[in-house]
């Protein structure tokens, strides 16, 4: 028997599927975002770009922007006991409404 393929997008359906009324490409002011060293920002994957996009076991984490890497941004996300560096462009990240302190804003 053939082995199943597991890619980076594999087990993603509904994960990475987006409404009806959101498909299409982002608007241009989702690629222009600009987050600042230390700001807490969501990765919320978006489907329609390809490019960038983080591996969907980060998808709906909250972490802390480090820097800027040419088009993208060097996230520091809290992974259990562990903190992982994401690097990702800014259509799949978002402004976060969570505090340092874990509560909401």
């Amino acid at each position: 028997m053939v082995k199943r393929s597991a890619g980076p997008r594999s087990k993603t359906r509904h994960k990475i599927s987006k409404s009806h009324r959101t498909r299409g490409a982002p608007p241009p002011s989702h690629s222009l975002r600009e987050f600042a060293p230390g700001a807490r920002v969501d990765v919320v994957i978006n489907a329609s770009v390809h490019g960038g996009m983080p591996h969907s076991r980060f998808h709906g984490l909250t972490g802390t922007v480090v820097e800027k890497q040419g088009a993208c941004y060097v996230v520091d996300l809290p992974v259990g006991n562990k903190h992982k560096t994401l690097i990702s462009r800014p259509e799949h990240l978002r402004p976060s409404n969570v505090s340092t302190h874990g509560r909401a804003a």
